[in-house]
């Protein structure tokens, strides 16, 4: 029988308290530069005004943020079902979770190569428990 909670399960929790954090990050600003006309509306149209270089960077990295999820999710899964979880598994999850906490601000402010090296290591960490959970 499989625990309904393992460590990489609560890593997973983890993942997505931060990206409904990230939402709400974002929301909160464009909801400051943006007329309430628009974000309470349908939004068919552009924004009337165009978002500022930040809260438009928390836009991608929200974007990127739900991209990254739908590929750890089933990495964890996978990992559990097959009962191939471990300490390895379990640092990986880890990794993960501290690249997608750094790699909001390295999008908000820009941080040049270090947004696409912190990315790449989340990718990597993903990748690794995907290949654990298939051997």
């Amino acid at each position: 029988m499989i625990a309904f909670t393992t460590p990489e399960l609560s890593a997973l929790g983890l993942a997505i308290f931060l990206h409904i954090a990230l939402m709400v990050l974002f929301a909160v600003r464009a909801n400051m530069e943006l007329p309430s006309s628009y974000t309470m509306g349908p939004r068919d149209d552009e924004p009337p005004v165009p978002l500022s270089v930040t809260t438009a960077r928390l836009r991608r990295a929200m974007n990127n943020s739900f991209e990254s999820l739908i590929l750890f999710t089933p990495a964890v899964l996978l990992v559990v079902l097959t009962r191939q979880t471990s300490a390895l598994t379990l640092s990986l999850c880890g990794v993960f979770l501290v690249a997608r906490l750094l790699y909001i601000p390295a999008y908000a402010f820009g941080w040049v190569p270090w947004r696409s090296l912190i990315w790449g290591v989340g990718l990597l960490a993903t990748l690794a428990i995907l290949v654990i959970g298939l051997i």
